[in-house]
């Protein structure tokens, strides 16, 4: 067997500019991954880089030819340890970068046994979730349109960006457009502790399920003060991005949120997973502003999971890849009707 790679950057402009407390964004840099095989079946994975995690496009690109001759090395789709862990022995850190060959690496396996990746880990697909979809930071007037439309398109489940200093009202806006969805708030670090258990108490009057990343990861300590205040469940993010920090933030929250973009691979990501349910904590698998060539991806690991959010791709105003369908933001692995991942780049 032989295997050709190849690798391309794509700038996926937004269908609204999206804004957190750290900044904003209006188009994202992924590079897609392709490996195909002798007999013409492709393999497609996906980077979306986050220079908050020390990851650019052009960090990508700079390593994905190390990476990808690792797979041409082993020149077997199906060890997928060993070429992960070879990635890491080579690249140790550049975890977008190792994650869009992981994945298409995965992609590529379960294409040649002519399954759908849930099926080659043996997932149950009805246990699929339904994802949140995020409303970004903006006046006023702009999150209630955006609010508004997220209902049209029949999302059930929203999350919210915080970080400012009228956050109560934009939840309280919020919930005056979509009173009957779920609702998840990610302050993105920018709480002090105090501030958080004080935003967290009027936060509870509004029916908000959970606090996302509430204070900086390097305070540990103030998370696990808002963690022991909270009456709202607390998610980590920034705080929980690989398998060794799982122990770290244990008795710091309730949930942990991998994203593949920051824990480097598919493996280590179900890694997380099963350590995260080892210590008692619920499970959620968030992403970065990514095109489906890696949310389809992580769209089959959402039988092991109690949250997700996945609606990178549905940010976008256009996306090059095709992947899992989502209707109203709800993961339907069965109506995939393809194997490996579901993703088909449009040509």
């Amino acid at each position: 067997m032989s295997l050709a790679t190849s690798f391309e950057r794509v700038d996926l402009p937004l269908e609204f500019p999206f804004r957190i407390a750290r900044g904003t964004t209006s188009v994202a840099a992924n590079v897609i991954v392709r490996i195909e095989d002798d007999a013409g079946r492709v393999g497609i994975g996906g980077a979306a880089p986050s220079a908050h995690f020390g990851e650019t496009a052009a960090t990508v690109e700079a390593v994905l030819p190390d990476l990808l001759a690792i797979v041409e090395d082993v020149d077997d789709p199906n060890q997928l340890e060993r070429i992960e862990r070879r990635m890491r022995e080579v690249i140790g850190g550049n975890p977008a970068a190792r994650c869009a060959v992981s994945i298409a690496v995965h992609d590529l396996a379960a294409k040649r046994l002519e399954v759908p990746l849930y099926r080659y880990w043996g997932l149950d697909p009805a246990r699929s979730l339904e994802s949140s979809y995020t409303i970004g930071i903006d006046d006023p007037e702009t999150m209630r349109e955006k609010t508004e439309t997220a209902v049209e398109r029949d999302y059930g489940t929203l999350k919210v960006k915080l970080g400012t200093d009228r956050d109560l009202e934009i939840v309280e806006t919020i919930r005056d457009v979509a009173p009957g969805v779920r609702l998840f708030v990610d302050a993105n670090e920018a709480w002090s502790p105090r501030e958080a258990v004080r935003k967290i108490e009027r936060l509870e009057r509004h029916g908000v399920a959970f606090v996302e990343q509430p204070v900086p990861a390097e305070d540990p300590e103030g998370l696990r003060f808002v963690y022991e205040r909270s009456s709202l469940p607390i998610a980590a993010d920034e705080s929980c991005v690989t398998l060794a920090d799982i122990p770290q933030v244990a008795d710091r929250c309730d949930i942990a949120n991998l994203k593949l973009m920051k824990c480097g691979g598919l493996r280590e990501a179900k890694r997380m997973i099963h350590a995260a349910r080892a210590h008692g904590l619920a499970v959620m698998c968030g992403c970065m502003t990514e095109s489906n060539a890696s949310i389809a991806a992580a769209c089959h690991l959402s039988p092991l999971l109690d949250y997700a959010d996945l609606d990178g791709s549905l940010l976008l105003a256009d996306d090059p890849v095709e992947g899992v369908p989502m209707p109203g933001g709800r993961i339907d692995l069965e109506g995939v009707g393809r194997s490996g991942t579901g993703a088909v780049l449009d040509e």
